[in-house]
Formats: C-alpha cells, structure tokens, sequence
C-alpha cells in the first residue's frame, strides 16, 4: 500500500490550506487553557514547537506529545461542524478514496475483529466516529449475525450510514446515557488524537461496554518512525485535528489505570517509509544525508524491508489498540 492509494498529496495540500484558514477564524487563543499529561498526569512537561498557533508539548515521563494549552471543546465542536475545511474532507477528500481505503484499511481490521471474537452471533456492535459505516459494513459481511450501531454525531455522515442499512446513533459517544444502550464491541478508528479530552472519552466507553465487551482503537504513535523523523514538519501533526499523540507504553498504561486488560498494543503500519519519502522528493524536506540518499538511490527491497522491520519491532507511527472490560474495575 502506498500513501497516494488513500490520501491524494495535491488534494490532502489544498485541505492543510483550508484548515489554517480556518483556524485564523475560528479559535480564539486566549480562550486556552493548560493541563496535565494526558496519560500520566504528570505536570513535568517540556514545550516541543508551535503549529498553526497550537502549543506542542511533551511529558518527560511518558513521553506523550501533546497540545497544551487546550482549544475549548465547544471550539472544537464548532470547527468540526462548520469550516470549510470539513466540508472540503467529506467531499473532496474522503468519498474519491473510500473505495480503496475500505479494501485496503477496513477490511483487514474486519477480519482482524472476525478472528478475534470468540461469540459471533447476537452480539452488539459499534463504531464511534463511523464515517461512512465501511468498517461496520465489512465486519457484517463476515458477522452478520450481530447488532451494528454507526455512533456518528454528523448529520450528514449518519445519513450515509443509515442509507446502508445501519442502525444510527447521531450524537458523541460522551452524549450516550448508559441505560440507551451496552456493547460488546466498541471501536473508534483515527480519533483518539483528536479528542479534546481522551480520559473522559475512554471512561465513557469502559461505561457502555457489557463486562468482557471489547474496546478496539487504532491513533497515531508519537514515537513512531515518520512522526518522529518530521516531528513539526509532520502532516500527521496537523492542529486543530491531531491534538494528542500517546505511544505505546503510554497508551498501555493509560488503559489499565482507567481498568481496560490490555490485549494487544501494536504498530501495524506500512507507510512510515512511504511518507517520508514523499516528504523528501515531493516536498524538498532535508532530513540528512542518509535518509535523503536512500530516498533518492536505495532500491525497493531495501526500504520495503526497511518497513518491515519498522512495524514488527512497534515502531511504525500507526498504532492499534485491542482492550477488554474487566470483570472487576
């Protein structure tokens, strides 16, 4: 898989350029406020850089990198509903490539969960954040035995699910009462890093899962490869979307203090390389003499090894999360 596959570069440029026109619109930076490491709580924090007006900083215990101050969540609400640039993303960007990502991205995480889940049958099923309900499609194809629910707060997005025949939640999962409805499966893809309080977030799904329910995440690895070889000059690191990159230890550790059982914490990923290099011969990024040689002269099999060798030992900037309910929190 490479990365023009799933994110045409002219087009994902031209949606950069209209989020920072609309953040000079839309936030209000005194209106900021600070806080603790995200995962650990720790106040010992060091200032990375700034993107777009947003602070960057990271914990020196965990190494979590985050943004802090904090945009309020009501900004965020706002900017998620009305600019320009989210409008840009569903049309634009998103629907050109849903076909491709939904062979590529989510049919390998259906049958990931399909091989996972012991019961397949009469279980409830839901994705939070579910776009356009390719994910829950594909697992029904090979489950279909189960109850799927789309959690979508985008009225827009919630009408494409319901039109495939999806039963809809239109609201944030932190809207969701306990008594509306319990899980035995829960997932959130790509939204971790934007979650303007991920602690809150995770509690609230602990809370509508079943006892032994199921909490499957994927977000992005602050201590992975491209992340950490472009640090600010990283697409990836992208305010007001990408707020909050946790690694996996930190991520880890997070999950079972909130009493998630870790099952699984790794880096699946297969376009570090491919990212970086199209940041050094599309975008005349220096990264040093080595990177840029092997960019420009190393041939296939060294960088798809290279690749491998970045996802098998967990340092690949795509990171997924498998966490189960405990009988007792």
């Amino acid at each position: 898989m490479k990365e023009e596959e799933i994110r045409n570069r002219d087009v994902f440029n031209r949606y950069l350029d209209l989020v920072e026109s609309d953040v000079k619109n839309d936030f209000d930076f005194k209106s900021f406020t600070k806080t603790n490491c995200l995962a650990c709580d720790s106040c010992d924090l060091t200032i990375e850089f700034e993107k777009l007006g947003f602070i960057y900083t990271s914990c020196r215990r965990c190494d979590t990198l985050f943004v802090n101050p904090r945009p309020p969540f009501e900004s965020l609400k706002k900017f998620y509903s009305t600019s320009s640039s989210t409008s840009f993303w569903v049309n634009e960007f998103f629907k050109p490539v849903a076909e491709i990502r939904r062979e590529k991205i989510f049919r390998p995480r259906a049958e990931y969960i399909a091989e996972m889940l012991s019961v397949n049958k009469g279980l409830v099923i839901g994705d939070i954040g579910a776009g356009f309900g390719l994910f829950l499609k594909e697992l029904k194809k090979i489950l279909p035995d189960n109850n799927y629910i789309a959690i979508e707060p985008s009225v827009e997005m919630a009408d494409i699910c319901h039109g495939k025949g999806l039963e809809i939640k239109c609201k944030y999962l932190e809207e969701m009462g306990s008594a509306e409805c319990k899980f035995d499966f829960l997932s959130a893809f790509e939204l971790l890093e934007h979650l303007f309080d991920p602690i809150s977030f995770l509690n609230k799904a602990y809370s509508l899962l079943n006892t032994g329910g199921y909490l499957f995440l994927t977000t992005l690895n602050g201590k992975g490869f491209d992340i950490s070889l472009l640090w600010e000059k990283s697409k990836s690191i992208s305010p007001p979307h990408h707020l909050n990159f946790f690694n996996t230890t930190s991520i880890k550790h997070l999950l079972e203090r909130l009493g998630f059982e870790v099952i699984d914490v790794s880096t699946p990923g297969k376009l570090d390389w491919d990212i970086v290099e199209g940041m050094i011969i599309n975008e005349s990024i220096d990264l040093g003499r080595f990177w840029n040689l092997l960019a420009r002269e190393g041939d296939q099999k060294c960088k798809n090894e290279l690749q491998d060798w970045v996802s098998n030992n967990n340092l690949s900037s795509h990171m997924r999360i498998l966490v189960k309910k405990e009988l007792i929190k």
